[in-house]
C-alpha cells in the first residue's frame, strides 16, 4: 500500500516559542512517526522574504527553527527535512503555475484583500506597499505542495483559503495539460492548541507575548511568572477556563495532572504556586530538547549537513514530477 504524503511548511522570520511548539512543531512531529505516512518538512525561507528584508534575522531564523526541528525529535532518516530555497524545482514549477493561475482567483486571498483594506482605511493608494511576493503568495505555496503530489497538509485555519487555492490552481493545470497533480487536502487539527501568550491574547511574535521555546531554565521561569492573571487571593475558587496559566500547562500535561490541576484551582491554588507548578511541567519536557537545540546551534555545519540530505531527497522527487511536466507543456528538447 503507498504512504500518504504529508507536507508542512515553517516560515523562517522568527524565534520558535511554545505556541509554535504545541500548534504545529509537537503534533507534525507525531505525525512523522504515523508508519502510513511519508513526511516533508521544509524551511519555507522564500516565504519568509515577503514581509521579512532583514537578511541577517532570515539568516538565523533559519538555524533557528531547523534547530528546533531536529531537538524537537524530528529524524530526518523518516521524514524529508529540507530548505525551501535548496529546492529549485519548486521556483520552477512555481512559474509553470503562475501561467496558469487566473489574477481574479488572487484578488480574493485574505492577506492581498486585509492589505487593500488597510491601505483605504487609511485614504492611501489599494496597492500602496503590496509587492508580487504578497499578491502571488498562494501560487508558490501551491509550488511547495504540489511539487510533491502532497495529499495531506497540516495547517492553521486561517491558511484553508490557500490549500482551497492550490487545488484550484492544479485543477485547472490538470484540465489543460493532462492529470498531473493530486488536489491536496487541508488538515486542522481539531485538538490542537492555540496557546495565549503572556497578555492573554493569542500567543504571536506579533504581541510580543511570547515564551520563546528554548530559553533557558531561568529566562523560562521568569517569562511564566509574567502571565498576567487575576486578583484572586491564595484560597478563592478559581476559574480554569479563563486562565492562561491553567491554558498553558493542560497543553504539555497529562489528563490526570489536568484533572488534579484543575481540582487545585478549585480549591484556590495561589497564582504564584500554579505558575511554579507550570514551570516545572514545561521545563521537565524540553531540558532534554533545550540542551540539544544548544548542541545544534553551536554546530550549524552538522544542520547545514542534514538539510543539504534532506535536499537531495526532495529533489530526486521533484526532478521527476518536473520533467514530467516540463514534457507536457511543450518545453522538451529538439530531436
Amino acid at each position: 500500500m503507498s504512504k500518504e504524503i504529508v507536507l508542512t511548511g515553517i516560515t523562517t522570520t522568527g524565534t520558535p516559542h511554545l505556541g509554535n511548539y504545541v500548534g504545529a512543531i509537537r503534533p507534525a512531529i507525531e505525525a512523522s512517526r504515523v508508519d502510513s505516512n511519508e513526511t516533508y518538512f521544509f524551511l519555507a525561507d522564500f516565504h519568509a522574504l515577503i514581509k521579512c528584508h532583514d537578511p541577517a534575522r532570515v539568516q538565523q531564523s533559519r538555524l533557528e527553527i531547523a534547530a528546533t526541528w531536529l531537538a524537537c525529535g524530528l529524524d530526518p532518516e523518516i521524514a524529508t527535512f529540507y530548505r525551501q530555497s535548496d529546492i529549485p524545482e519548486i521556483a520552477e514549477l512555481n512559474w509553470l503555475l503562475t501561467c496558469v493561475t487566473g489574477k481574479g482567483l488572487m484578488n480574493r486571498a485574505h492577506a492581498y484583500k486585509a492589505a487593500v483594506d488597510e491601505n483605504l482605511s487609511a485614504n492611501q493608494d489599494a496597492d500602496f506597499g503590496v509587492t508580487m511576493g504578497l499578491f502571488c503568495y498562494p501560487v508558490l505555496m501551491s509550488a511547495d505542495i504540489l511539487a510533491f503530489n502532497a495529499k495531506k497538509v497540516p495547517v492553521g485555519r486561517d491558511q484553508i483559503q490557500h490549500i482551497e487555492m492550490a487545488r484550484d490552481i492544479a485543477g485547472r493545470f490538470n484540465h489543460i495539460f493532462g492529470e498531473h497533480f493530486v488536489l491536496p487536502e487541508a488538515v486542522v487539527g481539531e485538538d490542537t492548541a492555540l496557546l495565549k501568550g503572556l497578555d492573554g491574547r493569542k500567543m504571536s511574535k506579533s504581541y510580543n507575548n511570547t515564551i520563546p521555546l528554548f530559553e533557558g531554565e531561568k529566562k523560562l521561569k521568569k517569562a511564566i511568572n509574567k502571565i498576567v492573571t487575576n486578583l484572586l487571593e491564595p484560597g478563592d475558587p478559581k476559574d480554569p477556563e479563563d486562565s492562561t496559566v491553567f491554558e498553558i500547562y493542560q497543553a504539555f500535561a497529562t489528563p490526570e495532572q489536568t484533572a488534579e490541576m484543575r481540582q487545585k484551582f478549585a480549591d484556590g491554588i495561589a497564582w504564584g504556586q500554579a505558575k511554579k507548578e507550570l514551570f516545572e511541567l514545561v521545563n521537565g519536557e524540553l531540558a532534554e530538547a533545550r540542551e540539544k537545540y544548544n548542541e545544534l546551534m553551536a554546530n550549524p555545519a552538522k544542520v547545514e549537513e542534514i538539510l543539504q540530505a534532506g535536499a537531495l531527497k526532495a529533489r530526486t522527487r521533484a526532478q521527476s514530477l518536473l520533467k514530467e511536466l516540463r514534457e507536457s507543456v511543450g518545453l522538451v528538447n529538439f530531436k
